[in-house]
């Protein structure tokens, strides 16, 4: 393996790769400006949108939503140079250098150990993201996001969660990543085959597993207290015949004032998981405990002297009005956030999840067969710095990641306007239920909450938005009578 810069004279093939790269930045930044200007330019709310947003909802909204382009921008731009500077000086063959120089330290023949020197690879790799991306996602986390009120993590959370999340993945990837290198090169000419199995199976036992075993790693997980709500939504999944099992809460506020819902399960299995952010007047059962422990301190003050007493409730009264000004009631209702489920088990009723999965699993069939076809070209391993090996994990890596991209711009375009599609289906399913208005209002309320912009430039959206923008979905949902 040649030390050194990767040579560019007839190198076609890093040429081409490098310069559809950066024709996609410069494309996507392009389109990015587009909307930057309408941050920067629309000041006042339009009329179109004044109906679902106050002057001052909209002016958080355009200042946040400006300091994450911004923040994106710049990011975008170290991203790409940090990524054309790797492959130019040879990141890759000399990372993979160091891994076998690592085995060869310690005893071990690395022409002999592929896949262990693929997974120190892998493992160094991972390290060098997480070193250079940290810095961002602080700044993202506890900069960004704290000026505008959504981070809820302390540092030390953050960190604890940071390293949680880093070994987890790393096991479960290294787990993976060794089990197709072994597929591939024990699997013959029609290996691709047993690779797509795989990764089938691979896909179902982590749906399976990472809700039960994984996610409550990270936040915890309630059942639903019995009440109105919890009677309305098994009542709306009777309703279409949806197999609900469990209906939980996550603690999404520990971490984020942004909201969500979702549903998960096999067959006749389903769980539903809702943020407890998404809901007005729900409170954790912690928050409950510790509202508790203070109406009790409350209570032992009235032992307290009289004028220590005015004191106390002099502070109260100051805190209390405090919050009033600086808290608006955040979340929906119960009946919106069951037209907000209405949607989401829309996606369910018209087999939208299992289409997505189909589909992908027939991209994933396709590009192994590619994979396949490519694996053994010498050309695609010169052309990034292998003159001398050709490890399979470094194949997966430049085939799937460089040679594949713009196939993955095709297709990732696609999927987004299926996806928008997909939103309008679900919507007018909720709608047909009677949840027409309800979801308008949920709708409206979550697009507040979550201080997304309502004014979008038409070619952003088209490209990035795999959700329809919010007056298109409440102009479809008012289309039309309710049935």
């Amino acid at each position: 393996m040649k030390p050194g810069l990767v040579e560019l004279e007839d190198n076609y093939i890093l040429f081409a790769v490098l310069l559809f790269i950066w024709l996609v930045f410069i494309w996507e930044n392009y389109i990015t400006l587009r909307q930057r200007q309408i941050y920067m330019n629309a000041i006042q709310v339009p009329a179109e949108v004044n109906t679902i947003m106050d002057q001052e909802t909209y002016g958080k909204a355009r200042i946040y939503q400006l300091d994450k382009t911004n923040f994106g921008l710049i990011k975008g731009v170290v991203s790409e140079v940090e990524s054309a500077v790797i492959l130019l000086l040879g990141g890759l063959p000399y990372l993979w250098g160091v891994s076998g120089r690592l085995l060869d330290y310690y005893g071990y023949n690395s022409a002999d150990y592929e896949i262990t020197q693929s997974l120190i690879f892998s493992f160094l790799g991972a390290v060098f993201g997480l070193v250079t991306g940290m810095p961002w996602t602080i700044y993202s986390t506890f900069v960004i996001e704290e000026k505008h009120g959504f981070n809820k993590q302390t540092l030390g959370f953050f960190i604890k969660d940071q390293i949680k999340k880093f070994f987890l993945f790393q096991a479960i990837s290294m787990a993976i990543t060794a089990a197709l290198i072994y597929i591939i090169k024990a699997g013959g000419d029609y290996f691709f085959i047993y690779c797509w199995v795989f990764v089938i199976v691979v896909s179902l036992v982590m749906v399976t597993v990472y809700p039960d075993y994984i996610a409550p790693l990270f936040d915890t997980f309630t059942p639903l207290a019995d009440g109105p709500l919890k009677s309305e939504i098994e009542k709306l999944a009777a309703s279409i015949n949806f197999p609900l099992t469990k209906l939980y809460v996550v603690d999404g506020s520990t971490r984020s004032n942004h909201s969500n819902a979702y549903f998960y399960g096999f067959f006749k299995n389903k769980r539903i998981v809702l943020f407890d952010t998404l809901m007005e007047d729900y409170i954790l059962p912690q928050k409950q405990t510790d509202e508790a422990k203070t109406e009790t301190s409350a209570d032992d003050s009235e032992d307290k002297p009289e004028a220590e007493t005015e004191v106390l409730d002099a502070a109260a009264a100051k805190d209390a009005s405090t919050e009033v000004k600086t808290e608006a009631k955040k979340g929906c209702t119960n009946e919106e956030v069951v037209a907000v489920l209405a949607h989401e088990l829309g996606h369910w009723y018209l087999n939208h999840v299992l289409k997505n999965f189909f589909i992908g699993q027939a991209n994933v069939l396709v590009c192994f067969a590619a994979f396949a076809y490519l694996i053994k070209t010498t050309a695609l391993y010169t052309a990034f710095g292998f003159y001398d090996e050709k490890p399979v994990l470094v194949g997966l890596l430049i085939i799937f990641t460089y040679i594949f991209a713009p196939y993955n711009e095709v297709e990732s375009f696609l999927m987004t306007m299926m996806s928008r599609r997909f939103e309008f289906q679900a919507d007018e399913f909720g709608k047909k239920l009677g949840f027409a208005k309800l979801l308008q209002s949920a709708l409206t309320k979550l697009q507040k909450d979550n201080l997304s912009f309502p004014v979008v430039d038409w070619l952003y959206s088209t490209w990035n938005y795999s959700h329809p923008p919010l007056l298109e979905r409440l102009a479809a949902l008012s289309s039309k009578k309710e049935s």
